[in-house]
């Protein structure tokens, strides 16, 4: 049984890791999101504050099986891909799927910048000009250059998924991506999707995989939202 935790209203960062749990169809509790003993934000947060840990994550997510505690996500992810099936056996292959979560962190690091790009400290209305100056350029150039590095992957590699023949946790990743975009620049995605047709195809497959499909139908499935990481502003969508 594994303990999840991160914040109980938004997908975030937290959400790569859950997709990676619920493909693999592994029992864990999402703490923060639970009530009762030992649950909820202040659990997670006495976590984090209780000095007496040695090695304390810096901040959520971070994933409790048994004693071992982990922090940040393609760390997470990297874990949890050798123990469920969700990366390669072999080194070579471990290595790559991580290299590529490391650029999915990227890419998501410069998507929350679309909409913070002074600080996260400040509310988005204290920043507009300067998110509209910063969108321009991440809809014309960076979400271009890091979707077609992910097309060019998938077609490198067969087609079908991300490392060769079988399913990783970077392909939920990009799945997450596309459906995050979809939501947050409807009408950019609308114009840029038919130069990714694999990525596109990837996402839809993904879609349909019995434990996702499930995981998308249930309320377990946080909603995009305005608090999240991808969000819907008119004004950037160009």
């Amino acid at each position: 049984m594994y303990k999840l935790y991160y914040w109980p209203s938004i997908q975030c960062r937290g959400e790569y890791v859950r997709l990676a749990l619920e493909e693999a169809g592994a029992e864990y509790i999402d703490v923060a999101r639970r009530s009762g003993r030992g649950m909820g934000i202040k659990a997670m947060q006495k976590f984090l504050d209780d000095e007496k840990l040695a090695e304390t994550p810096y901040a959520p997510p971070f994933l409790k099986a048994g004693k071992l505690v982990i922090g940040q996500t393609a760390n997470i992810l990297m874990y949890l891909g050798q123990r469920h099936g969700l990366a390669p056996r072999h080194d070579e292959g471990r290595i790559w799927v991580n290299q590529l979560q490391l650029t999915v962190a990227d890419f998501v690091t410069e998507i929350h910048d679309t909409h913070h790009p002074i600080a996260g400290s400040l509310y988005y209305h204290q920043q507009k000009a300067e998110a509209r100056r910063r969108t321009k350029n991440f809809r014309t150039e960076r979400m271009p250059k890091f979707l077609g590095y992910f097309e060019q992957v998938l077609a490198a590699h067969g087609g079908r998924f991300m490392a060769g023949n079988r399913l990783s946790y970077a392909d939920l990743s990009a799945f997450q991506l596309i459906a995050g975009l979809r939501y947050a620049f409807p009408k950019a995605m609308k114009k840029q999707e038919p130069d990714y047709p694999g990525l596109v195809d990837l996402h839809d497959r993904i879609a349909a995989r019995p434990n996702i499909a499930a995981y998308l139908a249930s309320k377990r499935r946080i909603a995009f939202n305005q608090d999240g990481i991808f969000r819907y502003y008119p004004e950037l969508d160009g």
